[in-house]
């Protein structure tokens, strides 16, 4: 299966829900010949929506990848493709594509442009420094505007849009799209679109696409100081060829962003769209060498060409549970896997064997005996590697950076109604935890309960119709519960944890002394101390008063109280432990004492150092029409939300703030009575802050009715 690395682009199509993507999908998956029917999303036939809760809800909820041809000028490219969810409570599935993907399609609603959750995509792709295309869809929307969309993609994202092609026509006159670069306009015929139709441009719209054109001429100019001076002496002198290679390296650099439009539901523009990510999006060897550490020293900085004949290295980012063996989807970045391959998993030291390897399309899959670097493939055999783990060479091991993955803001206790229900649920409990990262269970011992935690309603919704639905578990749900956080308010010194056991015989002793105080995460990256979970230990021990093989236990104690809260039963988080002084006995003292003085001395500490209680606070952004405004705004208030925009997109304004979660359950009923239906609403996790006093009383006494 080696393909030459320049011919291979391993792209997503990802945006705010609703704008377009899967349909997108579908209609690639058409024309490179991968499907000979067009599935539709609304519809519910959509090859790359193949879950049933995807295709009764008209969303996607687990991103799906597929690998198809492109023949471009003769010459056949292979796109690696993966459809991401819109949805907010999903993000982790888009977070965890981006990882992977050399480059991204974000589309957006020609009508709304660029909408909330499209600035959290793009805010992702920059953190994985991932290059993008622009696809402004829905050009036969009524209402729809280019010019608009293409204005908000500066405004709203920050982001140097370089228009390339530009629309004919709007709404239910939208009939093909000019070429910028070639000044050609091109129509898309036959009852799917296939027929691609090159014509002149039409006479009434020369003078704008002339304005349009200057525009992109400039931007591209400015990516290239050669290019700069040469439109300076005469504007018309610059090339399609040159002009192309600029704007593919400013791409490539992430210092443009090509904007494209189209209608894919019309079967319009997407052609043209396959066209640019094969000349504007990197190939794999065109990445920077994969960066990663040596798992014998974190310290050690190591990196791997994308090159099939250096050491193997690949970065799962997907589990599939499967009843012939889970899939392990993977990223290859160096080396080659064969069939039957022994691997090693740094991050455990276990070690794999990749039994089978396919080629995926959606849910369908096709064998290969190995893949090389560039790919990305679904294995079977992997017992022990999850989302985010390496995978590599035996001998020459590489630690990939793993992602990042955001605590979930809500739960709700989930019980088994009979004894056999109770045993199927741990393990279903647990398939999910190795397909979503997102998603946390336990088993609560005081109240019997299991508590589940996600990233939103819906999210613990899809997972208690997939516990009842598909894995045929009859549970009982509660009524969903806001994840709050325990932090403290001021520094404690010289807190003591005494540990003291007599039983007869050989007793129990163990004693820590800490200092606790209140610490950040920019604090700890200053220190370059480990801040796993919000939480810092540091050391602080001179002349052995605790012997050196006690201290990791009592680390241990401390992050294992800090992990089951010590106020009011929740997490504890942006604090620093020191452990200043202790001491231990010959005979007594062993790990377990040392665990437990750890334990001790925090909770004494808690209780000393001003505990309070975080909440999480939701960004919720509303379209709501003019004549609701004012009902929208008083209800946000009565919810304690603080209104942070209102921007005015006629006739309906754009209302973002900042809400407690606690405040938001049920919400979009409710927004929908207050604006007979017309208003919608989304609304995503944004950090944490200090509760009002009289509510954390009332949470700690269990009084809060809707907490």
């Amino acid at each position: 299966m080696a393909t030459d690395l320049s011919y291979i682009r391993n792209f997503g199509i990802c945006a705010h829900i609703d704008a377009g993507k899967t349909t997108v999908s579908e209609r690639i998956l058409y024309y490179t010949g991968k499907n000979y029917k067009i599935g539709e999303v609304h519809e519910g036939t959509a090859t790359m929506d193949f879950l049933q809760e995807e295709q009764e809800r008209g969303i996607t909820i687990q991103s799906a990848a597929t690998t198809c041809p492109w023949i471009k000028d003769d010459k056949e490219y292979k796109l690696n493709l993966i459809d991401t969810p819109g949805h907010v409570d999903f993000t982790i599935e888009v977070e965890r594509s981006l990882r992977v993907l050399d480059g991204a399609c974000a589309v957006f609603d020609g009508k709304e442009g660029v909408e909330a959750q499209s600035e959290t995509v793009w805010r992702q792709a920059d953190r994985y420094k991932v290059p993008r295309l622009c696809f402004i869809n829905k050009m036969d929307k009524i209402g729809a505007s280019f010019e608009f969309s293409y204005a908000t993609i500066k405004s709203r994202l920050g982001a140097n849009g370089v228009p390339i092609q530009v629309p004919i026509g709007l709404g239910h006159e939208h009939k093909g799209i000019v070429d910028l670069m070639t000044m050609r306009a091109y129509f898309f015929e036959g009852e799917k679109g296939e027929k691609v139709i090159e014509k002149d441009v039409p006479d009434d719209m020369l003078e704008d696409v002339k304005k349009w054109r200057h525009i992109m001429v400039e931007k591209i100019a400015e990516l290239d100081d050669a290019l700069m001076d040469k439109y300076l002496t005469d504007p018309d002198s610059l090339q399609v060829p040159e002009m192309k290679k600029a704007l593919r390296g400013g791409t490539i650099s992430r210092k443009c962003y090509p904007v494209l439009c189209g209608a894919a539901l019309r079967n319009i523009g997407i052609q043209r769209l396959l066209d640019c990510v094969v000349d504007y999006l990197p190939s794999p060897n065109e990445k920077p060498d994969v960066e990663g550490t040596d798992p014998r020293d974190k310290d050690v900085k190591m990196s791997r060409p994308h090159d099939e004949n250096a050491p193997f290295s690949a970065l799962v980012f997907k589990v599939v549970s499967d009843q012939h063996g889970d899939l392990t989807y993977m990223r290859v970045y160096s080396g080659k896997l064969r069939k039957g391959d022994r691997i090693v998993n740094p991050g455990n030291s276990k070690r794999e064997i990749a039994s089978r390897i396919f080629e995926m399309h959606a849910q369908n899959r096709i064998p290969l005996e190995e893949v090389t670097a560039g790919n990305i493939v679904a294995v079977v055999g992997i017992k022990d590697s999850y989302t985010g783990d390496t995978l590599c060479d035996t001998e020459q091991p590489i630690m990939l950076e793993r992602m990042f993955f955001p605590e979930p803001v809500i739960a709700m206790s989930i019980e088994p109604k009979t004894q056999d229900d109770k045993r199927k649920l741990s393990e279903a409990l647990g398939v999910i935890r190795r397909e979503d990262p997102s998603f946390r269970s336990k088993f609560d011992e005081e109240t019997g309960e299991t508590i589940i935690s996600g990233m939103g309603e819906l999210h613990l919704e899809i997972i208690k119709n997939k516990l009842v639905r598909d894995m045929k578990i009859n549970v009982n749900v509660g009524k969903p519960k806001v994840s709050y956080r325990e932090t403290i308010t001021k520094k404690v010194e010289d807190v003591r944890g005494l540990f003291k056991k007599q039983t007869g015989g050989r007793g129990q002793f163990g004693d820590a002394v800490i200092t606790l105080e209140p610490f950040t995460a920019a604090q700890a990256e200053a220190e370059e101390l480990d801040f796993e979970d919000q939480l810092a230990f540091e050391n602080g021990i001179v002349g052995g008063v605790v012997p050196k093989e006690f201290i990791p236990s009592i680390e241990y104690g401390v992050r294992q109280a800090a992990k089951t809260g010590v106020y009011a039963g929740f997490p504890l988080i942006n604090t620093k432990v020191t452990l200043t002084y202790g001491s231990y006995h010959a005979v007594d003292s062993s790990q377990i004492a040392f665990e437990q003085a750890g334990r001790i001395a925090l909770q004494e500490a808690v209780n000393r150092a001003g505990p309070t209680l975080l909440e999480p606070i939701m960004k919720v952004v509303v379209t709501v029409p003019n004549d609701y405004v004012g009902n929208v705004t008083g209800d946000i208030s009565s919810r304690r939300g603080m209104i942070i925009d209102t921007e005015d997109r006629d006739p309906v304004k754009m209302i973002t703030c900042e809400v407690p979660l606690s405040e938001m359950f049920g919400y979009t009923t409710s927004l929908r009575g207050m604006s007979q239906g017309r208003a919608s609403n989304t609304m995503e996790f944004l950090e944490y802050r200090p509760m009002p006093q009289n509510l954390v009383k009332a949470i700690k006494e269990g009084d809060a009715t809707k907490k």
